[in-house]
């Protein structure tokens, strides 16, 4: 089974040119947060724009814009009426142009779990071609609608945990934890459209049988908003270019060294979820002097 070193960033990282600017550096749309989740929406759009995309577009219900557009003010904001705090497929209708132009899709991330957010899902993956990335609630979703992958123009990314991949795959949680590795490569064989970060205290990516296993973390990451945290820094490296599973392969790694970073300063106890996002430009540093 493979590991990640930083020799893999100076293959699959994605390159800045010395005359990029922020159109040529990939442009992310996240449909992400609902009433009382804002957070989650916070967390990926603030860890999307640390790891380097060039554009984030933020759809979101506009019960809350407020509290989003004060805590990140380099997104763009495009608050859409919603229904009963949630994005509603209704919405997705209103933003065909912008989706047109994203580089990457994030779903997911405190949007909320009904059939209301699978349609929302359906509407998105009927829309793209460019690969979209799943997070959370977006997985909780699509449990029930699985086959709505099938035939699917782009890659997509799953980031479930050990609970969400269960729901996902039918396999109970205590099977899935004897051997995840097993299961994260057989899941990845027979959907081979799917890209597989299954998390838990050790991080399996697996795509056509294929599996990376991520060894760094630590355990003071076990707090909500950590995913959040995962899924804005797989979403920033796609839309930027990267190949997504070499995307979910280095998102995962920056992520942990960053919560190791934090950790390191402010112990596993302390630490939160913000606490990775404000380390990770020290990590982005290290990979900018390995790379070059």
């Amino acid at each position: 089974m493979k590991r990640v070193d930083f020799d893999y960033f100076e293959r699959h990282f994605p390159h800045r040119p010395s005359d990029a600017h922020k159109g040529t550096m990939g442009t992310l749309v996240s449909l992400t947060g609902s009433f009382g989740f804002a957070g989650a929406a916070i967390l990926s759009a603030k860890a999307a724009l640390r790891s380097g995309v060039g554009l984030h577009y933020q759809v979101l219900p506009e019960s809350i814009y407020p509290l989003f557009g004060t805590a990140v003010q380099e997104s763009v904001c495009v608050p859409v009426k919603g229904d009963q705090g949630r994005l509603s497929p209704m919405d997705i209708g209103s933003i065909h142009p912008l989706l047109d132009k994203a580089t990457a899709v994030l779903i997911g991330c405190g949007m909320g779990c009904s059939e209301t957010t699978a349609a929302v899902e359906k509407t998105v993956l009927d829309t793209v071609t460019c690969p979209v990335i799943m997070d959370a609630d977006g997985i909780n979703a699509l449990a029930r609608h699985i086959h709505d992958l099938d035939g699917f123009q782009s890659d997509i990314v799953l980031t479930p945990h050990v609970k969400e991949f269960s729901r996902l795959s039918g396999i109970s949680v205590e099977e899935i934890i004897s051997d995840p590795a097993k299961h994260a490569e057989e899941y990845s064989l027979s959907h081979r459209d799917v890209i597989l970060v299954l998390k838990g205290h050790r991080t399996y990516i697996a795509q056509n049988g294929e599996v990376v296993e991520n060894i760094a973390g630590n355990s003071g990451m076990a707090k909500g908003g950590s995913g959040d945290v995962l899924a804005g820094i797989i979403a920033s490296l796609t839309a930027q270019g990267a190949e997504p599973y070499h995307a979910a392969v280095m998102g995962v790694h920056i992520h942990a060294l960053a919560g190791d970073l934090a950790a390191a300063k402010l112990s596993q106890t302390a630490m939160l979820p913000s606490d990775i996002i404000e380390a990770l430009p020290e990590i982005y540093m290290k990979i900018e002097d390995t790379i070059g």
